[in-house]
């Protein structure tokens, strides 16, 4: 007696026919109705999306939302993905590269600076959206408000106030105590050049101080703009956030060294780069921090339930090869108070 096994696919199963032979008759059909075990599946990974100014090496701050991200538990490339995109220092690039991440359906998107926010905002209106460095998101039209920000956006600002524009100034004034006028250097085309030039215009009214704006949309202006500053006879300059600005840190630096020109600016890295002082938000700090809203989300709570986070500690940092260079006594009160010393 032999027996033959003929083998059927059916969709999620297998039919086993067998037959008997004496004289060629069927005599057993056996339905093994059990599904068959997927293959496994690869497991997927959120993926997020981060819009940053410059590069990996001209943008610092922001890489320290892998170090959030890892104090949080999540592992780089096994359960979370980073899509990286840099504009090169250029805001314009901003819209592209949203709509890049848009496309590549990235379950959220790190906006590290107000132009790049506002790129991801005209991208999508779905996909969360965590703001790193934020100004004013209200008055930017971002949030409704910080407490409820009742939309796809939420994340951290550091909004500046008149406050913070005239310890600048103030920082300035004991390091040069004779300046009577001082260049504010901004983006215009940032959205919170005007914000900052207000706030810098009512602290300096109340310092006697006044107050000349110039202009920096480009790298290529760098020269123009600090010729305009010494045809003025400024005897600072007082650096507003930007992009293009941050991009080129370092050139601005040379030329303030170049014409003997103490600088304030809103971050580490400007002082880091030749400035001479620095008063703001910690930016890596405010990145590890973004990491806690990612983590959120991808948790499942809705952004419009996440308030917008202010910072409440500030850093100065004061660099003395800078003021040895410019030739600036920098005041022991002064030299108390620093939670950098650069040397």
């Amino acid at each position: 007696m032999t027996t033959q096994a003929t083998v059927h696919w059916l969709p999620g199963r297998m039919v086993v026919k067998l037959t008997v032979g004496l004289l060629g008759t069927a005599v057993a059909l056996l339905l093994l109705a059990a599904p068959l075990a997927p293959a496994q599946q690869a497991r997927r990974i959120p993926r997020v999306g981060v819009l940053a100014g410059q590069s990996p090496e001209g943008s610092p701050p922001i890489l320290a939302l892998r170090q959030g991200l890892s104090e949080l538990g999540y592992v780089e490339g096994q359960t979370i993905a980073l899509e990286w995109r840099w504009a090169q220092g250029k805001n314009e690039g901003f819209a592209g590269l949203a709509a890049e991440l848009v496309q590549l359906k990235v379950d959220i998107i790190v906006a590290a600076t107000d132009p790049a926010v506002q790129a991801a905002q005209r991208a999508t209106r779905t996909i969360p959206i965590v703001m790193a460095f934020a100004t004013d998101p209200v008055s930017l039209g971002f949030v409704t408000n910080l407490a409820r920000p009742d939309g796809n956006i939420t994340g951290l600002s550091f909004q500046s106030s008149p406050e913070i524009a005239g310890k600048r100034l103030q920082l300035l004034r004991e390091v040069a105590p004779t300046v009577a006028r001082i260049s504010i250097l901004g983006d215009p085309s940032e959205p919170d050049t005007q914000n900052g030039l207000r706030e810098m215009e009512a602290a300096a009214r109340g310092l006697n101080l006044h107050l000349q704006p110039v202009e920096l949309r480009s790298g290529g202006e760098l020269d123009r703009a600090f010729a305009a500053i010494v045809r003025e006879h400024t005897g600072g300059v007082v650096i507003l956030r930007g992009t293009v600005l941050f991009a080129y840190r370092a050139r601005i630096a040379q030329l303030a060294a170049k014409h003997r020109l103490p600088t304030v600016a809103w971050q580490r890295a400007m002082t880091e780069a030749g400035g001479l002082i620095s008063y703001g938000a910690s930016l890596p700090d405010l990145a590890r921090r973004a990491a806690y809203f990612v983590d959120k989300i991808l948790k499942g709570v809705k952004p419009a339930d996440l308030p917008v986070e202010q910072p409440t500690q500030f850093e100065l940092v004061v660099n003395m090869k800078t003021a040895k260079a410019l030739g600036l006594s920098i005041p022991r009160s002064l030299l108390g108070r620093p939670d950098h010393v650069i040397e």
